[in-house]
C-alpha cells in the first residue's frame, strides 16, 4: 500500500480523477455496491464531458470501465478508491470509511489515505492450533484479508499456504508419559516451524508486525522457533474459536493486545522527542516543519490525532502561512495532511498521538535527521 500510494503521489496527470465509494463487506448489503459505484461514474461523466475535450474524457472513462467490469464486488471491504488518468487506473480495497465523492484535479487524492495508513496498526494476527494455522491480516479492529489457498498473494510461494493443515506432526499417546510428552512438543515445534518459515517468507514482502493467538503452550512452542520473535508485538492465549470462529472474531478478541501495542509506541514516542529536543533535532513551528517535511530532512511527524490546519502553501518557495478560513481562495484546507505526505514520500514516518499526551501548546512535532 505505501508504494502504490507513494506511485500515486507523484503521478502528475491533467485531469488525475479520484473516486471514493463506500462499499460493504457482507452479502446483502454489498448488493448496493455497483449501484453506489455506478452513480459516482456518472458525476465522473458528467463533470469530464462539462470540463475536458471528448478524446480526453472518453478514453479516461473507457479505462474506468474496463477495470470496474470485471469487478467482484464479494471482496469489498468499506471503501472502493478509484485513481484514474488517461495512462492508467488503479483500484484500491480500503479498511476505511470515506466520504462517498469525485476529485478531478492534476494530482490524485491520496490524503485521506495516507493520513489514514499512519494513523493506523496494520499486522497479521497468526492463529495456532495443534492441528491447524491460520494468517489474518487486518488494520487496527478491522480485516483486510484471512489468507487462503486461492489469493493471488501466496502464488508461487516457496513454503507452505496457509491454511496450514498438521498432517501427523505429532503422535498421540499415554499422557502420562514422558517420553509421548516428550514427542508431542518435539512434533509442534516441528509443524509451528514450518508455519513459520511461511509467515516469514509473507512478511519478506510487506514487514508487518506479528500478533501470535493461540494456547499458552503452542505460543511458547512457536516463540522457541520464530525466526524473527522481535516482530511478534503481542500475545493472546484466551481467545476462543479458533478453529472455525470467523477472521472477525479472532481480530475482535486481540483489540486489548493491539490496543497495549499503541499505548506503548506512545510511551516510547515521549521519550523519543525529548532525547530529540535535547540533541535540538526538534521542530515544532508548522513553517519549519513543512520546509524540512519537504525537502527530505523529516525522520519521524508526531501529531495529535485530529489535528487539521488549514494554510496557505508556496510549494516554490517552500513556505506555509496558517489561515482562518479553510474554504478561502488558495487555502489548503489540511496542511498538516500536506505535511504528513511529504514526510512518508521522503521516507521517513508518521505517528499519530492520543490528545492527552500531545495537548493544544504541541499539536505537531517533527524529530529530523540532521
Amino acid at each position: 500500500m505505501k508504494a502504490t500510494l507513494k506511485s500515486l503521489r507523484q503521478t502528475k496527470a491533467n485531469p488525475a480523477v479520484s473516486i471514493f465509494v463506500k462499499t460493504h463487506r457482507e452479502h446483502p448489503a454489498n448488493d448496493q455496491d455497483p449501484i453506489a459505484l455506478k452513480n459516482q461514474l456518472k458525476v465522473v461523466e458528467e463533470r469530464l464531458t462539462n470540463e475536458y475535450d471528448k478524446r480526453t474524457a472518453t478514453t479516461i472513462l473507457d479505462n474506468i470501465h474496463a477495470k470496474t467490469n470485471e469487478l467482484n464486488h464479494n471482496y469489498n471491504l468499506d471503501t472502493l478508491a478509484i485513481f484514474a488518468s488517461t495512462d492508467d487506473v488503479q483500484i484500491i480495497r480500503m479498511p476505511i470509511d470515506t466520504k462517498e465523492r469525485v476529485i478531478i484535479s492534476n494530482r490524485f487524492a491520496t490524503r485521506d489515505l495516507v493520513r489514514d495508513m499512519a494513523s493506523s496498526v496494520h499486522y497479521y494476527t497468526v492463529v495456532l492450533t495443534r492441528d491447524n494455522a491460520r494468517l489474518i491480516e487486518a488494520s487496527n479492529d478491522r480485516v483486510i484479508r484471512e489468507f487462503d489457498k486461492d489469493d493471488d498473494i501466496q502464488n508461487n510461494m516457496e513454503n507452505i499456504q496457509f491454511p496450514i493443515e498438521n498432517n501427523g506432526l505429532y503422535t498421540t499417546g499415554d499422557g502420562g508419559s514422558d517420553r509421548s510428552s516428550n514427542n508431542e512438543s518435539s512434533h509442534l515445534k516441528e509443524f509451528f516451524n514450518q508455519v513459520d518459515k511461511s509467515v516469514q517468507e509473507l512478511w519478506g514482502e510487506h514487514k508487518m508486525p506479528l500478533v501470535i493467538v493461540g494456547d499458552a503452550k503452542n505460543i511458547g512452542y512457536y516463540k522457541e522457533v520464530c525466526d524473527r520473535p522481535d516482530n511478534i508485538i503481542a500475545t493472546v492465549s484466551n481467545a476462543t474459536n479458533l478453529d472455525d470462529g470467523n477472521a472477525q472474531h479472532i481480530v475482535d478478541s486481540v483489540q486489548e493486545a493491539v490496543e497495549g501495542y499503541r499505548t506503548s509506541l506512545h510511551q516510547a514516542a515521549m521519550g523519543e522527542i525529548d532525547k530529540a529536543r535535547g540533541a535540538s533535532m526538534l521542530q515544532t513551528d508548522l513553517q519549519e516543519i513543512y520546509r524540512s517535511a519537504f525537502q527530505g530532512a523529516g525522520e519521524t511527524l508526531y501529531v495529535r490525532r485530529g489535528y487539521m490546519q488549514p494554510a496557505t502553501i508556496d510549494e516554490k518557495a517552500q513556505t506555509l502561512s496558517m489561515a482562518d478560513d479553510a474554504s478561502a481562495e488558495g487555502v489548503t484546507d489540511d496542511a498538516v495532511g500536506e505535511i504528513i505526505e511529504h514526510v512518508i514520500h521522503n521516507g521517513g514516518e508518521a505517528v499519530f498521538m492520543p490528545q492527552d499526551i500531545m495537548g493544544e501548546d504541541q499539536p505537531i512535532a517533527l524529530v529530523t535527521r540532521y
